[in-house]
């Protein structure tokens, strides 16, 4: 069994309605990094996932959370 983080920052995102570029722009990274992240396909360092949660003003737990896979 592993690990992972299910993210609701696409759905966050998409109740701002705004943009993934736009997010990205906010927190300091790529628009390819806001994709892998909503997508599941990359877990964001601490500093990165306190970023988006600060943006949301959102506690961190409420964006991501940890799933476990057999």
């Amino acid at each position: 069994m592993s690990d992972c983080i299910r993210s609701s920052v696409c759905e966050s995102r998409q109740e701002r309605g705004i943009t993934q570029e736009e997010l990205a722009r906010a927190v300091g990274v790529t628009r390819q990094t806001v994709i892998a992240i909503e997508r599941g396909n990359y877990t964001p360092s601490v500093l990165l996932a306190l970023k988006i949660a600060a943006y949301f003003r959102k506690p961190v737990e409420k964006l991501f959370t940890i799933c476990h896979e057999a």
